[in-house]
């Protein structure tokens, strides 16, 4: 296995090199856009790109370069360009996730919708600037997320290897929107169980963040279906623990860190593990406190500082956090049981990609 700086520098190098390749694509796409129709479509898709250009490390467009290698694809060209593909999908699906949360910031600045209902206001149109930014910003996401699709149809891949991975991909988004269904509907019911919470970990993060990635560039180096299975309980571990320490990071760290207001879960009454299981363990009391505050859009920073209170004093902090470990150890295993014919150096950067998760700070 690598070591965290070993990982980090590989992951570091991968992620240039799609920064590099989706800079040509992003500009492409600012061009035919700047000559084919008016400044307004310009100012959408501009604030698609800003939320595109953050970036994030790249995980997914990593993982689809990692995927393809481990199964013997050596077109280096082609796999980032998919890669690139496999990103701008990514900030199409987080426009949209932003405007469903109602979250005003994304990656340390602000998020697309918001960019434009700023934009709205600057200019003094008609009409409610917030409606705007949010009906804008689903079109330019729309168009960053077909341009992905035209960009994937191009790929320097045989024809039934594109055709396998477009499968893939798509049944993944399709699963994901389940996904998040579930979620926002966990967010307005009265009772949420683990169950229900661990589905939302499955279909939305699991699927959407590991599985699909690393299958899309498997299957474009021409994985059968036998190969492809040898991931998914890899995959659906990873996803969990990937998303349980994000909770985890979302609350307890700075905005610095998070990237996103550290009070935007709580405010949205998201169900989560961590406050699932506060709810499940608190004192009655507190138990009121909490079920008051999730989903409550003024929540003040004392109301906050005492609900960060409550996930420590129930265990609900240290059981989530033993969930992320139990999670990340369950990956490894399947891994190793399952890498049968896998690239090894491949392997090892997922090994070492999912342990890094244990101390996670961004």
């Amino acid at each position: 296995m690598k070591t965290v700086q070993e990982y980090k520098k590989s992951l570091a190098e991968i992620k240039e090199q799609i920064d590099t390749e989706l800079n040509l694509h992003s500009r492409a796409l600012q061009k035919s856009t700047a000559q084919n129709f008016t400044p307004y479509s310009v100012a959408v898709v501009d604030a698609y790109m800003q939320i595109l250009a953050r970036g994030g490390k790249r995980i997914r467009g990593a993982l689809t370069v990692v995927g393809y290698q481990m199964c013997g694809g050596t077109n280096q060209d082609m796999i980032l360009q998919a890669a690139c593909a496999i990103e701008m999908t990514h900030a199409y699906i987080l426009v949209l996730d932003d405007i469903m949360d109602k979250s005003v910031m994304r990656r340390g600045g602000a998020s697309a919708h918001m960019i434009l209902a700023d934009y709205h206001k600057k200019h003094e149109l008609s009409g409610e600037s917030y409606h705007f930014g949010e009906a804008t910003a689903i079109n330019g996401a729309l168009i960053g997320g077909n341009y992905a699709q035209s960009l994937a149809l191009s790929l320097d891949a045989s024809a039934d290897n594109k055709l396998h991975a477009l499968k893939l991909l798509n049944d993944a988004l399709i699963v994901t929107g389940h996904g998040q269904i579930n979620d926002i509907f966990n967010e307005v019911v009265d009772l949420v169980d683990e169950q229900a919470v661990d589905q939302v970990l499955e279909w939305k993060t699991a699927h959407y963040s590991f599985l699909n990635p690393l299958q899309f560039g498997m299957a474009l180096a021409g994985a059968d279906d036998i190969a492809l299975a040898q991931v998914y309980d890899f995959c659906m571990h990873a996803g969990r623990a990937f998303q349980i320490t994000d909770d985890i990071l979302g609350t307890f760290s700075s905005e610095l860190e998070a990237g996103k207001r550290p009070m935007d879960d709580i405010r949205e009454g998201k169900r989560t593990v961590l406050s699932v299981a506060a709810l499940n363990r608190a004192t009655s009391s507190d138990k009121n406190f909490l079920i008051t505050m999730l989903g409550n859009n003024k929540l003040t920073q004392a109301e906050f500082a005492r609900c960060k209170e409550i996930f420590i004093d129930s265990g609900a902090l240290q059981y989530s956090q033993n969930q992320a470990k139990f999670h990340i150890a369950e990956a490894v295993s399947a891994l190793g049981t399952n890498s049968k014919g896998l690239n090894p150096g491949s392997v090892t950067f997922l090994e070492s990609l999912v342990t890094s998760l244990l101390g996670r700070s961004s």
